[in-house]
């Protein structure tokens, strides 16, 4: 099955040292897409953040050569609304730790992984 990645799942390794892509697997998800306005936050936090979230961002972006990019129309814009839209057109399910990002996708029926005490990953209809 196929799942797109938000920006705070690829830095769940290194925030909370859990292997996502095993956890993923467990869960019967075995490929996992990257929309280009996660790759770019990623760019940004790498390059402007500070500390423990810049680290993150920087192996989150050495984790996604793991991942496939997904081609989008929209190159600028709200992140989490091309996350919505892509997850509901694809049909795929979505990797978030974002309270309101999981809030809007449940509302359009789209499964949702999170992290459950920052420990394994839950997958909830």
């Amino acid at each position: 099955m196929k799942i797109i990645l938000d920006t705070n799942a690829l830095m769940v390794p290194a925030e909370f040292g859990v292997d996502i892509f095993s956890e993923l697997d467990k869960l019967g998800f075995d490929e996992w897409l990257i929309p280009p306005g996660v790759a770019r936050e990623l760019k940004g936090i790498a390059s402007r953040g500070r500390g423990k979230g810049r680290d993150a961002a920087r192996v989150a972006l050495s984790l996604m050569d793991r991942c496939r990019m997904i081609e989008t129309a929209e190159a600028v814009g709200d992140v989490d609304d091309s996350i919505l839209e892509l997850a509901v057109e694809m049909k795929v399910a979505v990797f978030t730790n974002d309270a309101e990002l999981k809030g809007r996708l449940r509302e359009r029926c789209v499964k949702v992984v999170y992290l459950r005490q920052r420990s394994y990953l839950v997958s909830v209809p």
